[in-house]
């Protein structure tokens, strides 16, 4: 047998286990949980975030103005976003007990179709505003690399914190909390 062909299994080996790597690394792989960011943003005005919700009503963030904002950007194929959402369904419903003190909640989808994301909504719960940035201006303006990833705006439109991975309910009303206060 030659040198060729005993080499050709392990290269052909080795090129798998690196294409496995990289479909995992792009795919959406779970990073840590409530893994929080520094970015040039942090208390900055929000970006513009101008969108159609699900309805066909347009969407502009800069109404929200007045209360705390709580954004995350979703995919319905990304498996850390499935994994995140029951706990993004108990932290809206926290929010909602808080009455008028409670935070907004607004799921920015980026890169998908309403369609898979009615459908997922539907079978995963959520009721909360769905903004569709069809055009990706929405995440570009906030420089989100991957999803999910969770924006905290405060009621003048300041962005106050970032999570780059996905959250839970209790760290995310940990870390609203710990903003109002310094607020």
């Amino acid at each position: 047998m030659s040198d060729r062909r005993r080499v050709a299994p392990f290269v052909a080996l080795a090129l798998a286990i690196v294409a496995g790597a990289l479909f995992y690394v792009l795919a959406g792989a779970d990073s840590a949980p409530n893994e929080t960011a520094e970015t040039p943003l942090l208390d900055q005005p929000a970006p513009v975030a101008v969108g159609k919700l699900a309805d066909g009503k347009s969407f502009d963030l800069s109404q929200r103005k007045g209360s705390w904002v709580v954004v995350n950007f979703f995919q319905s194929s990304c498996a850390p976003c499935k994994v995140e959402h029951p706990e993004l369904v108990k932290f809206v419903s926290q929010q909602r007990a808080l009455g008028p003190d409670g935070a907004e909640f607004i799921t920015v989808v980026y890169d998908d179709d309403q369609e898979s994301v009615e459908e997922f909504f539907a079978a995963e719960g959520g009721d909360w505003p769905i903004v569709y940035d069809d055009d990706g201006s929405i995440a570009v303006a906030f420089g989100v690399a991957k999803v999910p990833e969770t924006w905290i705006i405060d009621p003048n439109g300041i962005i106050r914190g970032r999570i780059i991975s996905r959250t839970s309910a209790d760290f995310l009303g940990t870390q609203l909390q710990a903003l109002r206060e310094l607020a």
